[in-house]
């Protein structure tokens, strides 16, 4: 289970200080090795961070772990007993089996491996892949669907639910939406190009509206060039293999996004994992690898790199962007930023966690991020350098072998990206991203005090609600869909086995009367399914949320 973890920085007066080893004691907070006065690689602690940063990481009691351990030990027990009433006909066989003819060949099919799909995940498989039938906006309208086989199958019923809170889509900024007027410049240009390129970007498939894309997007993040892609998860697991290879160390955070592992392993570079969002444990990495060199010959790396995203989408954590680059500097790595759950949801003016600790962005090799989450949009980009977008051009596999962005959703960026930056004439980019910070911390607030465990950074839209035991996380889930409000649940295996939460995605297009609604359904929930497993809510610590700045000693 993961370590409770609350991070300040800043300076608080003598008074306060026996009271803050009292809280680090009670496990309410973590260190993570910021110390009152010592310098952390080489920059004093004041200057490293210009704004309060918390992080919560509350461990849950003793007894949930427990309970959570046995639910999946006594669904493990009825896997079993299921599993041989299917061997000996008394239960219909749904699943794939291999033939008796080929019991002498190589298995293709390992049925163990499926064991916990079949017997756990088909229980409450109607939690997922529900479709629906609007735009993802603030609220939609959803495909009622029912199933007769204990969801081995579905079938539709032909009714709709309409007006679902939507409280799953990584809709930030309320772009996905249908708005004639907003949306009237994207149909001009999908009369005008139609749907598809069919080409690549170095055939014929670069057009007018990439390279002004492209113009407005270095403009934006305030660098000096960029390139745009038609996928956002290939512009990571494309991308990485082009800038590293045999020979180069990847430094990655053990909560990295697929594309990134993916793309990791694709360089073939070798990689190496540091604990989600630990200095000390990236700088022994750092230290080591410039101590040894590559196993066996020792010779110096051709290059290291560090892989960090900028808000973790499924802990809803921010990264420590000051303390990384101030080790990349000290040891002379490259960083990679992921600014895919980032940009435009957090920042001043949207421009991700850059903007956020005020850091200039030349401090960061390769700027990364997507257009599918705060643009409403598709596709994704690499911002940096004119050396590096230059060499990516000719060498990034997805500029070689994909097929251009639709110009009709790059119409759709640059409007979205115009109105952050009020070249539309308006300030109604810089109300959008305001209006998200206001929903996140007043949605964030409300859950605290309820008693919730809830993860992450207060400032981070993304909001892990922890519902830890695996009987929970369907009866969560179809209550609040009663209630006309759809989320998002995930369980083990895509998190650790103790660890089951549902996501919660903030947007500026919630109004305060649906994320009240939202809320008064779990805390009435929470009471039902007896998730409020907080031991420190805001009642219970009142002068944790009025101190401003914070220093943790030793």
């Amino acid at each position: 289970m993961a370590n409770p973890n609350a991070v300040c920085n800043g300076h608080l007066h003598h008074h306060h200080h026996q009271k803050q080893n009292n809280l680090l004691k009670s496990g309410i907070y973590k260190k993570n090795g910021i110390t009152k006065g010592m310098k952390k690689n080489g920059v004093s602690n004041g200057t490293l961070y210009k704004k309060t940063f918390i992080e919560h990481f509350e461990q849950a009691p003793m007894y949930v772990a427990v309970l959570t351990f046995l639910g999946f030990g006594v669904g493990t027990v009825f896997g079993y007993l299921r599993d041989f009433m299917r061997a000996w006909g008394l239960e219909k066989r749904h699943i794939a089996a291999e033939r008796e003819q080929q019991k002498d060949f190589v298995p293709l099919y390992q049925d163990f491996e499926n064991f916990y799909t079949r017997n756990l995940y088909m229980r409450i498989r109607d939690n997922w892949n529900r479709p629906i039938c609007s735009v993802p906006g603030p609220q939609f309208d959803l495909m009622e669907r029912v199933t007769d086989d204990y969801n081995w199958t579905f079938r539709f019923t032909g009714r709709i639910i309409k007006n679902v809170i939507n409280m799953g889509s990584y809709n930030y900024l309320g772009f996905a939406e249908t708005d004639v007027n907003a949306l009237k410049t994207v149909t001009i240009e999908l009369q005008k190009y139609g749907t598809g390129i069919c080409s690549t970007r170095q055939e014929m498939g670069t057009l007018d509206k990439h390279v002004e894309l492209e113009k407005l997007v270095a403009k934006f993040l305030g660098v000096e060039d960029a390139m745009v892609f038609g996928m956002g998860f290939a512009t990571n697991s494309m991308n990485i293999p082009a800038l590293v290879g045999k020979g180069c160390l990847i430094l990655s955070d053990e909560l990295n996004h697929t594309s990134l592992v993916l793309g990791a392993r694709l360089s073939g570079a070798t990689i190496r994992i540091f604990k989600h969002n630990n200095m000390q444990s990236l700088e022994k990495l750092l230290r080591d690898a410039i101590i040894y060199g590559q196993p066996r010959s020792h010779r110096a790396w051709r290059k290291i790199i560090i892989l960090v995203e900028g808000i973790y989408s499924m802990e809803g954590s921010i990264v420590r962007l000051p303390e990384i680059v101030s080790l990349k500097k000290k040891y002379k790595a490259y960083l990679y930023l992921d600014e895919a759950h980032s940009i435009g949801a957090v920042g001043a003016s949207g421009r991700g966690v850059v903007e956020y600790f005020g850091m200039n962005p030349d401090d960061v090799d390769v700027l990364m991020g997507t257009f599918t989450k705060s643009f409403g949009a598709a596709g994704g980009y690499i911002a940096g350098k004119k050396d590096l977008v230059d060499f990516l051009r000719t060498h990034s596999h997805s500029a070689v072998y994909a097929t251009s962005m639709c110009p009709a959703v790059a119409e759709q960026i640059i409007r979205a990206m115009k109105c952050l930056m009020g070249q539309d004439g308006t300030t109604q980019g810089l109300q959008r991203v305001r209006q998200l910070g206001k929903n996140t911390r007043y949605f964030r607030r409300r859950l605290h005090e309820m008693g919730f465990i809830i993860y992450g950074n207060d400032d981070s839209p993304v909001v892990p609600l922890l519902l830890y035991m695996p009987g929970k996380i369907g009866a969560f889930a179809r209550r609040m869909l009663e209630k006309n409000i759809g989320v998002v649940v995930v369980g083990f295996p895509a998190t650790p086995i103790t660890e089951s939460r549902a996501r919660f995605c903030v947007s500026a297009a919630h109004t305060r009367e649906m994320l009240d609604t939202v809320l008064n359904a779990l805390d009435e929930l929470g009471d039902f399914l007896q998730l409020k497993y907080s031991r420190y809510s805001k009642a219970s610590h009142p002068e944790l949320y009025e101190e401003t700045r914070l220093e943790l000693e030793d």
